[in-house]
């Protein structure tokens, strides 16, 4: 582990006129190449692609990284959203409410689980399900004939968790089963339980920019429940038992492959470092940041007790299309993690509540990401505050 404290602290300490990289795989592959190319040769010896003893491996690591009874590693995020829902049956006529304000993904999902999706809004200030509108939207389906509540999706933008207290209050006196969508925020935690065992059935994303990241698509679900975790092991391999050749449910191609697993474990070595200095780049950009006029990010000091996983530090801002093309031209890339909300997206625009989702909107328009990764030097960091600065103030 000293080693590994070393390389990464070698690697942030960049010149501060260094190209600034949105994400920066490169730098973390310098830190662990020689153990994947171990990894891959060994892969390459046993022969088993898919199904070999890295898929292990790395389910009981996540389990003991994140508190979780059983982790079930799977082929991406969305499989890893749409499998518990197809093992729970739901389908025509199942409401599953989804905040309008994440990746498409969230909503596809519910869809492809044969269910409808309801639409929720979100806090302005954590950018996650507002757990009020949500008791909303649930007394609203509760009225309606053709729809059924069944389940929530909250989604932890950014890598914040979302409020799962008082969701959890929703759904238990409504009688919903919480699926958490962590894609996002793998490393966080809410109190003293980490992002896997805050609901009892999560998914997240091993999409390479994550924070746990692999070198292709990958997923995993985490649960509290060992019951739903061999349901889910039949269900990725097409619903069948353990002969693999019977299926005993419908199911689907939802494994994820030998190398992905590899690699994915190989990160976790490292991870703890990579989220320490995750949290310090964080820390220096609201240092820097704090006060601004105009300029609002995801934190508040009531959601302080949520740590953060840091997978994005994203702020909004008036005017933010001019604000992105000042720090363009200043070398400072940028991103925007939305744009459009759900329900304004032509392949939802069906489940367009009445009246829209105005704090979606709002946030669509105004939503900016900086540049966040563990290999950031804090001279860089003060280059991009400086950029914003000038820019916001403008």
């Amino acid at each position: 582990m000293a080693d590994t404290e070393r390389t990464l602290a070698d690697l942030v300490e960049l010149a501060p006129d260094a190209p600034i990289q949105f994400f920066d795989l490169k730098s973390q592959q310098a830190s662990i190449r020689g153990a994947l190319e171990t990894r891959w040769s060994d892969i390459l010896d046993h022969g088993r692609y898919i199904g070999g003893p890295e898929v292990t491996e790395l389910e009981e690591k996540l389990c003991e990284f994140t508190g979780a009874a059983d982790a079930v590693a799977v082929g991406s995020g969305t499989q890893a959203l749409v499998m518990p829902m197809i093992g729970l049956g739901y389908g025509y006529g199942d409401a599953v409410f989804v905040p309008g304000f994440t990746y498409n993904a969230s909503a596809n999902a519910v869809l492809l689980a044969g269910a409808t999706p309801v639409f929720v809004d979100i806090d302005p200030v954590t950018f996650n399900m507002c757990p009020e509108d949500l008791e909303r939207r649930v007394k609203q389906v509760a009225k309606q004939r053709n729809l059924r509540a069944k389940a929530v999706m909250p989604v932890d933008l950014y890598g914040l968790p979302a409020d799962y207290e008082r969701i959890g209050a929703v759904a238990d006196q409504y009688g919903l089963q919480i699926i958490s969508d962590a894609a996002q925020s793998f490393g966080g935690q809410s109190g003293n339980k980490r992002v896997g065992a805050l609901a009892s059935i999560t998914a997240t994303s091993f999409y390479p920019t994550k924070t746990l990241g692999g070198y292709g698509d990958g997923g995993a679900v985490l649960t509290t429940d060992k019951g739903i975790g061999e349901m889910l092991r039949s269900i990725r391999w097409h619903g069948t038992g353990e002969d693999r050749k019977n299926s005993i449910r419908v199911g689907l191609n939802g494994r994820c492959d030998s190398i992905q697993c590899a690699v994915v474990a190989e990160k976790l070595s490292i991870f703890e470092d990579e989220r320490a200095r995750r949290l310090t780049v964080d820390a220096l950009y609201r240092e820097q940041l704090q006060g601004v006029v105009g300029m609002q990010s995801q934190f508040s000091e009531s959601r302080m007790e949520s740590a953060s996983a840091c997978g994005l530090f994203t702020i909004r801002v008036a005017e933010r299309d001019r604000v992105r093309a000042e720090l363009t031209e200043k070398g400072i890339p940028t991103s925007i993690y939305y744009d459009t909300p759900l329900h304004r997206m032509p392949a939802f625009e069906h489940f367009n509540p009445a009246g829209g989702l105005r704090e979606c909107e709002r946030a669509s328009e105004e939503v900016l990401s900086l540049p966040m990764h563990p290999y950031l030097s804090t001279g860089q960091v003060a280059r991009i505050c400086e950029g914003v600065l000038g820019a916001v103030r403008r």
